[in-house]
């Protein structure tokens, strides 16, 4: 069985456009959101369809990274609802002065507005398929 654990780097639009076709539909518990503000990370672990290989019903599990996050805002997530599942529609960003801002984009018109300077974002599969 070959084992494929993808790890995409991006720190550019081009890479985040990546990132964010890879994490389409993917799966979030509230509970499995989580920004380290002293190191600057946002982490979101998913669970979305693995569309890069050949096999797409396969699930995997994966941390989207985010870093270099000076703040975090949400909306429409009820963060006291651990069991809370979001479907991640889509990743985008705007440029705000020097600073960018990137949209976590889910269903239930719920959204997060990570504030950063740069963009340096890692989408890391945990295991091989669920």
């Amino acid at each position: 069985m070959n084992k494929y654990l993808s790890k995409i780097i991006a720190n550019d639009n081009e890479g985040l456009q990546m990132i964010s076709a890879c994490c389409a539909g993917a799966e979030v518990k509230v509970t499995d959101i989580k920004y380290l503000k002293k190191n600057k990370v946002f982490l979101l672990s998913l669970v979305r369809s693995k569309i890069e290989t050949e096999n797409e019903d396969k699930k995997v599990s994966s941390i989207c990274k985010f870093e270099f996050v000076d703040k975090v805002k949400s909306k429409n997530i009820k963060q006291e609802n651990l069991d809370q599942k979001l479907e991640l529609i889509t990743i985008d960003y705007l440029k705000n002065n020097n600073n960018y801002e990137i949209n976590l984009i889910f269903n239930h018109n719920a959204y997060i507005t990570l504030s950063t300077e740069i963009i340096e974002v890692t989408l890391d599969d945990q295991n091989e398929g669920i």
